[in-house]
């Protein structure tokens, strides 16, 4: 397989910089093996079924956004500038990596301050990022950061406009708990409150998993045989309560539908033994065309990227042939796309 076999064309006014009001308003696609229905997200119950269980991912987006001043002591005066960081990993000293702009003019040990009183250290600059130490004295650096920074919006959406205060409600699942992400596991942003009662009232059942998405899912792929790509690694827990859910619905006939490809990759690297079973540590697991699925009976997730890995991910569930059709359906009836867009809800062994 090639790159260029996950390939299509989208026009630049379908990428959506805003969500659908309320959340559970976004359209929904479909795809019941080649059928393609188009509906809305809180029509959700015409096709789950009783029984049916949905995984959420429970990671909480951190405001990893920060601006800042940069301060280096020099003889013409020029050690002050603007400065941007996206935090991208939490190191295990406490220390962050991130992206910096403008990079090439940052150096180690320039010191940085942001809003909040918030400051930091360049600790070391590598070719693509920078590692960060943060002087946060005795106050909770997670509490900070919601003070100091912004919601890490995708590149796409950024690109269009900067963030702003909608953003902290609008980029967070209404069940987040666990932060720790820098992305959003964008499927969850479709679910609010009545939408998850008319589900339980449908007797459709729910597991929260973990997964802190990192950067890494918006880095385009760079090989063109696609098996030779190899993915970020991202932290996720199943805990045994999880599993055991997740395993008495399968055993009971039951769906296991993950909400997003975050939960997906993270229930599948828990059953890399073939069966589900309790998870805690890093996966890297990269899902294309011929992935045998474990646990995954049907995905909801919001329409990708050309050629990126997530689009390889949904045609390895469906095909690539019905995923390429399924999206030029979706462009053709103009629905949105990304992060902010609308939503599929894909079924293969329809």
């Amino acid at each position: 397989m090639k790159l260029s076999d996950f390939d299509f064309e989208l026009p630049d006014d379908l990428i959506a910089t805003r969500p659908a009001r309320p959340r559970s308003s976004a359209r929904l696609l479909v795809a019941e093996g080649d059928r393609l229905t188009d509906a809305a997200v809180t029509d959700l119950t015409r096709w789950l079924r009783p029984g049916d269980r949905l995984v959420l991912n429970d990671t909480k987006v951190i405001p990893a956004r920060l601006d800042g001043i940069r301060h280096r002591d020099t003889s013409d005066g020029s050690g002050r500038a603007k400065v941007e960081f996206t935090l991208t990993e939490a190191l295990p000293d406490g220390r962050w990596r991130a992206l910096g702009k403008p990079l090439r003019k940052m150096r180690t040990g320039d010191r940085v301050t942001f809003a909040a009183g918030l400051t930091a250290t360049v600790s070391e600059k590598a070719e693509t990022d920078v590692v960060l130490e943060f002087n946060s004295g005795d106050r909770d650096l997670q509490g900070v950061l919601h003070a100091a920074g912004k919601m890490p919006l995708p590149p796409y959406i950024a690109a269009k406009r900067a963030p702003d205060a909608a953003d902290m409600d609008d980029y967070q699942a209404i069940w987040a708990r666990h932060a720790g992400a820098v992305a959003a596991p964008t499927a969850s942003l479709h679910f609010d409150a009545p939408l998850l009662a008319a589900l339980r009232d449908h007797d459709v059942a729910f597991t929260e998993v973990t997964l802190h998405v990192g950067a890494g899912t918006f880095l385009p792929v760079k090989v063109d045989d696609v098996a030779t790509h190899r993915m970020h690694a991202e932290w996720g827990e199943v805990t045994p309560e999880a599993a055991a859910a997740i395993a008495q619905t399968r055993a009971e006939g039951g769906r296991v539908i993950p909400v997003g490809t975050t939960a997906l990759r993270l229930i599948e690297s828990a059953a890399a033994g073939g069966t589900i079973a309790p998870f805690r540590g890093e996966t890297d697991i990269f899902i294309y065309p011929g992935y045998d699925f474990c646990v995954t009976d049907g995905l909801i997730t919001n329409f990708h990227l050309p050629r990126s890995t997530l689009l390889m991910l949904v045609s390895a569930l469906m095909g690539r042939q019905r995923m390429l059709a399924a999206y030029a359906h979706a462009v053709a009836e103009r629905y949105r796309f990304f992060s902010y867009g609308d939503a599929s809800l894909l079924l293969p062994g329809a």
